[in-house]
């Protein structure tokens, strides 16, 4: 498995409250997270740590027995996300400098092609391949609820005022419900987690352009990515995890 693991803090803000981590375990999966943290007076990249911190450090541990299936994955993503939940509110709880602080994170287990993703709040994982681009998740915003719902569209949504409300977070909350999403990973595929400083500045079809670029390794195109977004007005961090099967870059592949 190849990865790449970029993070900005962009060009408003003065913290980087995003967090990521990529690591491959000796049974031969590998694990990604990507948390947004937020909340005031540096709460959010505390948030977003503790987050990432309390999903590594338990996938390591349960994640590593040789014959882990599809079931048990699901099932240990989503009692890492939650244990995450757990750490985050009770440190919000007992500090005050820390009330109301949050992170939503987007997260991905992979093992053999088999793709598990588990997801709260609005930083998205996507799969790309040779048909295109494909959203896995499904962002827990307000504008998002609007658009499902029919009262308003994919385009007023673009640019709504309250498009930045999360209706769904990992610690802000006693208890939190955790989406499970499952793809398979083909050769030459492409599994990109982002947050949405990502997304919220680069089209879809701009995205997926350049993570099929010939000729380019995986961290340049983590780089590029990062830099479609500054370019953009870089108004929020960016963070980029791309995902790709070694074999795919070993056998001359088009990268993407």
């Amino acid at each position: 498995m190849i990865t790449a693991n970029r993070s900005d803090v962009g060009r408003i803000r003065h913290i980087n409250e995003d967090r990521s981590w990529v690591g491959q375990l000796d049974n031969g999966i590998t694990l990604a997270i990507v948390a947004d943290g937020m909340g005031g007076h540096q709460a959010g990249d505390v948030a977003s740590q503790l987050a990432v911190n309390t999903f590594r450090d338990m996938l390591e541990k349960s994640a590593s027995k040789a014959d882990l299936s599809v079931q048990e994955g699901k099932m240990l993503i989503r009692q890492a996300l939650v244990m995450a939940n757990d750490v985050v509110y009770d440190m919000a709880s007992r500090n005050e400098q820390y009330y109301n602080m949050g992170t939503t994170i987007v997260a991905a287990l992979y093992k053999e092609r088999q793709l598990i993703i588990g997801h709260i709040g609005d930083s998205r994982a996507y799969l790309i391949t040779a048909d295109g681009i494909a959203q896995l998740t499904e962002d827990h915003t307000l504008v998002n609820e609007l658009v499902k719902t029919g009262q308003i569209s994919m385009e007023e949504a673009a640019h709504h005022p309250r498009r930045n409300v999360i209706t769904r977070a990992v610690g802000t909350d006693a208890q939190v419900e955790v989406d499970i999403y499952t793809a398979v990973l083909s050769e030459n595929d492409v599994l990109l987690l982002c947050s949405d400083g990502l997304t919220n500045m680069v089209t879809d079809e701009l995205m997926l352009q350049t993570v099929r670029e010939d000729g380019l390794a995986l961290d340049d195109k983590a780089d590029r990515l990062i830099q479609l977004a500054l370019h953009a007005g870089g108004d929020d961090n960016i963070t980029v995890v791309l995902l790709q099967e070694a074999s795919a870059v070993y056998r001359g592949g088009d990268n993407g």
